[in-house]
């Protein structure tokens, strides 16, 4: 896994693994939903990207998908994410870190 913390689009976004496919998108969410009870609220699918949301201790949230980027995960608010919303995204990541092989 290639954990990297990026701030350039205005927000905190968790890029989980840059070079990847669908498998391991699966692999967070499965990981998200079993060892962290989250549930995915919406989901968005086509045939090269996925944006999945998802409530993280108060804080919606985002697991993404496509096959330029790889895997991330980004406050749902997006360039309007609160301070919150970034903290959560970096606490999220560095629990997935230890989960993600």
């Amino acid at each position: 896994m290639t954990l990297t913390l990026r701030t350039d689009l205005g927000c905190t976004e968790a890029i989980i693994d840059e070079n990847c496919g669908f498998d391991r998108f699966y692999r967070v969410a499965d990981i998200l939903s079993d060892a962290l009870h989250i549930s995915f609220t919406n989901k968005i699918d086509d045939s090269d990207s996925s944006y999945w949301d998802f409530s993280y201790k108060g804080q919606r949230l985002t697991l993404h998908y496509d096959i330029y980027n790889g895997v991330s995960i980004f406050p749902r608010k997006y360039r309007n994410a609160v301070r919150k919303d970034n903290e959560a995204v970096v606490e999220l990541a560095n629990l997935l870190r230890a989960k993600v092989a």
